[in-house]
């Protein structure tokens, strides 16, 4: 059987189940996944969250792809669950983007505080 994504913002059991798999059959659907951190306030967020936290060194590239997109609130809920409560060491990787967005945000970034969030987080390393 092949992992899945939660189905809807309540489905927490998806995120129980994917804790069964190794991160080379989760590979796939990291993207997937990585959408349920769109709001932290959905019941999802938080389990899923912590789930990826685990495997936050092999998912890197896929977080800095959003960290480079459009969505404001979705970049602040990862810079704030990969950043700031971040369980692992931040891969340098990462790091790097966070030091973009502390010393060369975007007006978007500003606005959303998301600047804020880094520059927190670079202090701290």
């Amino acid at each position: 059987m092949q992992p899945q994504a939660p189905k809807h913002k309540g489905d927490t059991e998806a995120v129980t189940l994917l804790k069964n798999y190794s991160y080379k059959e989760i590979k796939p659907i990291v993207p997937e996944l990585l959408t349920w951190l769109q709001d932290l306030n959905w019941p999802v967020a938080g389990p899923m969250a912590l789930y990826l936290q685990t495997i936050a060194v092999h998912i890197t590239d896929d977080i800095i792809t959003v960290l480079k997109g459009k969505d404001e609130v979705w970049k602040y809920w990862l810079v704030l669950v990969f950043g700031t409560n971040a369980t692992t060491p931040i891969a340098p990787k990462l790091l790097t983007e966070f030091k973009r967005i502390a010393t060369q945000p975007t007006p978007e970034e500003v606005a959303e505080e998301i600047q804020d969030l880094a520059l927190e987080i670079i202090k701290c390393t």
